[in-house]
């Protein structure tokens, strides 16, 4: 029985190859993705940087240690706290001390990200002059690399007098130590050129670290931000990969599954011909093994090649530290691997054991026209995945609908409700495809009916792309549309003032908008509080220290319990995701500097789309310096004039409301919208392939329907345009039912946001589903047009 499939071979190349292309692309895929995702598990550990020459480093305490019955529970602290006063005095008394200061600061044409530091504090990374001169005076400065000129004015008035050799892993900007005291006032950390064991005993007991050897690296900016970048690689390949690895597997199993169906004619004259289910049932299977070892290796082949190139493609994107690479890891290959030989195997089973059970002369009748298009199998798995979809989002929406405003779940719960439906496809595509008018609508209609599963397998991977794009972006935008719109609702200053160079504003500054006449400042500081839930979580909650009695005046909060204007230096206010959120309720909390304190509850906010945080007051701040400040205009005050005061303030950057607002529209982060783009790309890929390979299986066998329209007098511009039409008519049905599936996901969205008083701003994507079904039609015409006209060069009666 094999020998005659293989000699049959020939006759069936169209369906060899799209099934072996299929398979191998899927496995490279998964290949690639289990690459990136090993490669992301373990973050090297980095050398200390600019402290590389120091002795001893004494840091302040960062972080929050809570002690609960399973364990001591740590976070990183919102503001750290400085070395201790008398700490600082016994440690001089040892040797000498360099404390350490840094600031952000903004030059035009500058690098991003530049950071200032005392000029004292260069010798220990170690930093050495390569042109110029030490600053000696205010608004002299020392900078690493060469953006600049020694003897060139900065943007912010700043004279370069020398510069140091760049080591790589900042843009430093030195300013003497007096400066850098006043734009930096507290010290979180410092250098003593002493004893290690001397040191350890005067800071014993104080909450601050000394830090020698290669634990000088936890001195540095940013010391986990390694570990960080790998955890958001993992996040982004472990849902591409989940992405590939569904849209691999619908594709590879309905690909075998079709090539397996449009043999009943062969199987039908095999069964006549004396086969036995069992012999029809192992040839298909023996196919799908030879060809899923061949197309597994293969795939696992071209998995090694494209996986480097995917390390250097996020290295150059800044999604990824420069040390990451890809490739050296073998489990990924044999989890590509085993999955595709077993996705060919399961896709060719399922449609050998109905090849196998049909009996002889039904297998001819059916041969041209499908009989059952939905057998009971995928009707009940179809209604199954249906239910479950449907279940599964009334039950997030009833329990907790701020799971569906998370990324992991508005990108994988999307495909249950995409795998219901295309499985039920054969069934929903009937109602779908149109009347189309004259002859060709006829004859479109007719073929597109007649044969369901053909039509049916076209659709599907329309409909995935259709779907996920829909899905993915219509959500991002949702999202930010309801964030952009709390905004709107919440502003209700007619000014915004933060500081100019992107840090805390100096309290002189404070106290000059405070005396601006006709406005009503409101200074509030940025922080954080934790929680012990249940007695073992500490959770962070986001924070705004502010003044109570100006608060309601400029800023318009959603409060569904209590009143804000109660807040005092012993409440606090919370949202409703708190687990303790009734007014009159006490909650200990840890505020921004780890100093532990029990508050009443005196307001509560709704949850939103979560950046409703708590709010204390300036005394239970931790330690944080304004940065922002809200302005009210007082009735009959002259608004430009006390817009021209507010500008007259030294270091600060003063918006109007509308200006505030729209820099407040939330931006997807270059990782989150790359990622999007990732799993897009793949999807759209992988499913081009797929109805490329469909479709011209599908033209292949169609070459008795071109005979008998050309011997009925069809000329060749008229089957083209049949072909054509025909293809676009199936690509609408796949990108109406994406539509549909994107509208059902985007609905549950709008409903988490409305139940979390939220303001529901659903977004369907219009351009991105335009161009996605767009791509598909130019796919689908392409891969119809090319085997029909080539087959039109032949005689029709050679087609027959």
């Amino acid at each position: 029985m094999l020998s005659v499939a293989l000699r049959t071979l020939r006759a069936r190349w169209a369906a060899f190859v799209g099934s072996f292309v299929a398979l191998a692309l899927g496995v490279g895929l998964l290949a690639v993705m289990g690459q990136a995702l090993a490669a992301s598990l373990q973050a090297p550990v980095r050398a200390p940087e600019r402290f590389a020459a120091a002795p001893v480093v004494v840091k302040g305490q960062d972080a929050l240690r809570v002690k609960t019955p399973i364990g001591v529970r740590t976070a990183e602290l919102a503001e750290p706290r400085a070395v201790p006063h008398r700490v600082v005095t016994a440690l001089r008394a040892l040797g000498p001390v360099t404390e350490d200061r840094s600031f952000p600061v903004h030059v035009e044409g500058g690098p991003g990200g530049l950071v200032g530091h005392p000029w004292s504090t260069a010798r220990f990374a170690p930093y050495a002059l390569s042109a110029g001169r030490a600053p000696r005076a205010d608004g002299e400065v020392v900078i690493t690399g060469d953006w600049a000129e020694v003897g060139e004015r900065l943007s912010n008035g700043a004279l370069v007098v020398g510069s140091v050799r760049g080591l790589g892993f900042e843009d430093a900007v030195f300013s003497t130590d007096a400066e850098a005291a006043r734009l930096a006032p507290e010290s979180r950390q410092l250098v003593v050129e002493a004893d290690a064991s001397a040191v350890r005993a005067v800071v014993e007991g104080s909450g601050a670290r000394v830090l020698t050897g290669a634990d000088r690296r936890l001195a540095d900016a940013g010391p986990g931000r390694d570990g960080e970048a790998l955890t958001a690689l993992n996040a982004l390949f472990g849902t591409a990969g989940g992405v590939t690895a569904f849209v691999s597997v619908c594709v590879v199993a309905s690909t075998f599954a079709f090539a397996v169906e449009r043999r009943r004619r062969e199987f039908g004259l095999l069964r006549t011909a004396g086969a036995t289910p069992g012999q029809v049932r192992r040839t298909v299977l023996a196919e799908a093994l030879l060809v899923g070892v061949l197309a597994s290796a293969a795939g696992c082949a071209l998995g090694a090649y494209g996986a480097p190139l995917l390390g250097e493609a996020v290295v150059e994107g800044g999604l990824a530290p420069d040390w990451y690479a890809i490739g050296g890891h073998d489990w990924p290959y044999h989890v590509a691997f085993w999955t595709g030989l077993s996705v060919a195997l399961s896709g060719a089973a399922v449609a050998s054991w109905r090849a196998g059970r049909t009996a002889p002369t039904q297998a001819l009748r059916e041969a041209s026209v499908d009989g059952q298009a939905l057998p009971w199998g995928r009707r009940v798995c179809g209604a199954a995945l249906l239910v479950t979809a449907v279940a599964t989002l009334a039950y997030a929406l009833a329990t907790d609908p701020g799971d569906l405003l998370h990324r992991k779940s508005y990108v994988i719960r999307p495909m249950l409700l995409i795998t219901a439906v295309a499985l039920l496809a054969p069934v929903l595509v009937r109602p779908l495809v149109p009347r189309l008018p004259g002859a060709t609508g006829l004859l479109v209609r007719a073929n597109a009916v007649a044969g369901l599963r053909r039509t049916a397998a076209v659709a599907a991977p329309v409909l995935v792309t259709v779907a996920l794009a829909g899905s993915l972006l219509g959500a991002t935008a949702t999202l930010n549309e309801a964030r952009a719109a709390e905004v709107r609702e919440r502003t209700g200053a007619d000014f915004v003032v933060t500081s100019a160079q992107g840090t805390h504003i100096e309290p002189t500054a404070v106290d000059r908008l405070r005396r601006v006449e006709g406005a009503v400042v409101s200074a509030s500081s940025a922080t954080a509080v934790h929680t012990l839930e249940d007695g073992v979580a500490l959770v962070r909650s986001e924070a705004r220290a502010v003044d109570p009695g100006l608060l309601t005046g400029t800023v318009r909060l959603p409060v569904t319990a209590g009143r804000v204007a109660d807040l005092d230096d012993a409440s606090i206010v919370v949202n409703e995701e708190w687990a303790e959120h009734g007014v009159g309720q006490r909650v200990r909390v840890w505020l921004g500097d780890g100093t532990a304190r029990t508050l009443r509850i005196v307001a509560v906010l709704a949850t939103g789309t979560g950046d409703n945080g708590a709010y204390v007051t300036a005394a239970n701040a931790g330690g944080a310096g304004v940065d922002r400040v809200d302005v009210r205009v007082r009735a009959g005050a002259d608004a430009a004039a006390v817009a021209a005061e507010l500008r007259a303030v030294d270091g600060v950057r003063v918006a109007s409301k509308a200006r505030w607002v729209a820099a407040s529209y939330p931006e997807t982060n270059r990782a989150t919208r790359l990622g999007v783009l990732l799993v897009l790309g793949i999807a759209l890929l992988y499913t081009g392939i797929s109805l490329a390979n469909t479709l011209v299986m599908g033209a292949a066998e169609r070459g008795r329907d071109l005979a008998a329209l050309r011997l009925a007098g069809a000329t060749g511009g008229q089957v083209l345009r049949q072909a054509a039409a025909e293809a676009l008519t199936v690509v609408a049905v796949g990108g109406v039912l994406g539509l549909l599936v994107t509208l059902v996901n985007l609905a549950g969205m709008g409903g988490a946001l409305a139940l979390l008083s939220a303001p529901v701003a659903v977004v369907v994507p219009w351009p991105a589903l335009g161009w996605t079904t767009g791509a598909c039609a130019v796919l689908a015409l392409v891969s119809v047009l090319t085997p029909t006209a080539f087959a039109l060069r032949r005689p029709a009666g050679a087609l027959i």
